[in-house]
């Protein structure tokens, strides 16, 4: 539109130079044409506007937000309207206690009382986006700043109105999820009410009071050490029980053997042996019998 108001001044310039005296006025008539001709350029240039993919345009005519929305692509328009853009993709908005890594310069954790009155710093990343049918509203009603106008203190207060119904250690251990799908639904309704959409809240970091955090570490610790006790007496146990059995089949082996066995048995096994020996290709000296009857017989391959 710049364009087409620069070729306007040139026509006033030229219809100017018409009465003006010579040699201006002889050059009248082509700074009216150049005039026309920057004029016709601004207005066609004017009436083309290209949104970017994954944007979406509002247009704004004499101050009043017209309905209809541009998706991205190539558009004519009317050449008098504004156009402000909007990004519909997905945006994150991080609140944190480390420098750099959110949108606020320096500390901007939230931190919130607990039921119990301790001071608990939380850490947070919204994800969200603009609803592309609701563009126009949020121009109209909520203005291009809609981070610092509706993402930042909605949920900043959502977080408090919920952290307050719940103990320190609560939030930190078992209610941390139920805390987050409370604040999940919580900021989405009233984003929905402002054009906004959210797809994902993630609690990054929750900070209890240095003596809070010493307690549970200390519990932990104590839970831990009771588990690996518990595992050791079981262990135990079971090698008990091991070599309790082990023994019962060793008496039982003993009295089997104690009640099966006779004399004959014995004397026989042990002629067995003693042939055994005589039949060795090695140096043996034999001794055959020496209780009960008979005297003992001595043998020997020498």
């Amino acid at each position: 539109m710049l364009i087409a108001i620069l070729g306007v001044i040139v026509l006033i310039a030229g219809i100017a130079l018409k009465n003006s005296p010579e040699p201006g006025g002889h050059y009248a008539g082509t700074v009216r044409i150049v005039g026309v001709v920057i004029v016709v350029l601004g207005l066609l240039i004017s009436s083309v506007k290209i949104i970017d993919a994954g944007q979406v345009g509002v247009q704004v005519l004499f101050g009043k937000v017209q309905d209809e929305v541009l998706e991205s692509g190539l558009h004519i328009i009317n050449p008098v309207v504004e156009v402000t853009t909007f990004d519909v993709r997905t945006q994150n908005y991080t609140m944190s206690a480390k420098d750099n890594e959110g949108q606020v310069q320096g500390d901007d954790a939230i931190r919130v009382l607990s039921s119990d009155g301790l001071e608990v710093t939380i850490d947070l990343s919204i994800l969200y986006k603009i609803n592309p049918a609701k563009a126009p509203f949020i121009l109209q009603n909520i203005g291009e700043n809609y981070q610092n106008n509706i993402v930042r203190p909605v949920t900043r207060t959502a977080i408090r109105d919920n952290a307050v119904n719940y103990q320190a250690v609560d939030l930190y251990s078992t209610k941390r999820e139920e805390f987050q799908y409370k604040i999940n639904k919580t900021i989405s309704d009233n984003f929905a009410k402002n054009g906004l959409e959210v797809q994902q809240i993630l609690v990054r970091n929750i900070t209890l009071p240095e003596s809070v955090r010493a307690s549970i570490e200390s519990k932990i610790q104590a839970e831990q050490d009771a588990q690996k006790m518990q595992f050791v007496l079981q262990k135990e146990r079971q090698e008990a029980d091991r070599k309790r059995v082990e023994a019962q089949g060793i008496a039982d082996y003993q009295k089997i053997i104690s009640q099966g066995l006779t004399e004959q048995q014995l004397q026989y096994q042990s002629i067995l042996a003693q042939k055994e020996i005589a039949l060795s290709p090695n140096t043996k000296i034999i001794i055959m019998g020496g209780t009960g009857k008979g005297n003992p017989i001595m043998l020997s391959d020498k």
